[in-house]
């Protein structure tokens, strides 16, 4: 099976492209600079081209990694190449958009939205989740067929449609990486963060490493996710509410509202998570895996 990564020459693109060649599937990438492509070509023996209908009309299946803001263009290109017994598949981090742009200017296919929860730092798919987005019977028969096969290779598939997929993506992505970037913001702003580095506890710790791995993600593709993802400026609002509220209690030195704010809170979790008891636990946990020492060889 030969398989085609619009976009391959990106981050995920090449990311992709190695797991599919670990599979044994003969892949053809594209992308629009030449270097990094002739450089994929060298170090993976894969095709490379600048041509996205060329490697449409040499595939059967399609996978799209552009971003998002260039989606539709590239969807209206290949649109008239596609077959009909071919599957196309984009990976945007949104989907509402993509899914019908897909839907508009693909005409020959079977299309489906997927999202990989993971970036391209991820060693392969075991234990990684994935969000199918099927909108009629067709890609619901193509996404089941896609989740066994994830599946059996460790990862999760979850299906639901494009616009639930969009409005948990505000919180999941777009939330936790609004709040990540602001605390870089703040953080960066003392001049001694090197110093409260060494002193600082296992909270602190985890939220620098929060911060410094959102940071080191492309900033294009950051922006495009805040600028994009529906309804999330109201929830940033909704956030930056509450942040005024407890920044009240804080400054007016309301310690017993302060605390039973808390109590509140810890009992909403309570209900929610089963597991919640245990976050406390989990945290250490989690901060003695980032700070074990790699193995030596």
């Amino acid at each position: 099976m030969r398989v085609a990564i619009i976009g391959g020459s990106g981050n995920m693109g090449r990311w992709l492209t190695r797991f599919l060649l670990k599979e044994g599937r003969e892949v053809i990438i594209t992308g629009r600079n030449e270097g990094k492509l002739l450089e994929a070509k060298r170090r993976l023996g894969i095709t490379a081209t600048t041509d996205n209908i060329e490697a449409v009309e040499n595939a059967q299946v399609i996978l799209i990694s552009v971003p998002i803001d260039n989606f539709e263009a590239v969807v209206e290109q290949i649109g008239p190449y596609t077959r009909p017994e071919q599957v196309i598949i984009d990976i945007t981090s949104i989907k509402a958009s993509p899914v019908a742009a897909m839907h508009k200017h693909i005409k020959a296919g079977v299309v489906l939205g997927a999202h990989p929860l993971f970036g391209p730092g991820a060693k392969d798919i075991a234990n990684r989740s994935f969000v199918l987005t099927p909108t009629n019977d067709t890609e619901t028969a193509l996404a089941q067929r896609v989740k066994k096969y994830l599946e059996t290779r460790g990862a999760r598939a979850i299906l639901m449609s494009p616009n639930e997929h969009d409005e948990t993506m505000a919180v999941v992505l777009g939330l936790s990486h609004f709040i990540a970037i602001v605390s870089a913001d703040t953080l960066l702003s003392f001049d001694r963060l090197k110093q409260m580095d060494v002193v600082s506890g296992v909270t602190f710790k985890l939220l620098v490493t929060l911060t410094e791995s959102v940071i080191t993600e492309d900033p294009e593709l950051y922006a495009s996710l805040q600028t994009n993802l529906p309804k999330l400026a109201e929830i940033e609002r909704s956030f930056q509410e509450k942040v005024r509220t407890w920044a009240d209690l804080v400054e007016s030195k309301d310690q017993p509202e302060f605390a039973q704010k808390m109590r509140v809170l810890k009992d909403k979790f309570n209900k929610v998570n089963p597991d919640f008891s245990s976050a406390y636990e989990d945290m250490y946990k989690l901060i003695d895996t980032l700070q074990k020492p790699p193995p030596e060889h």
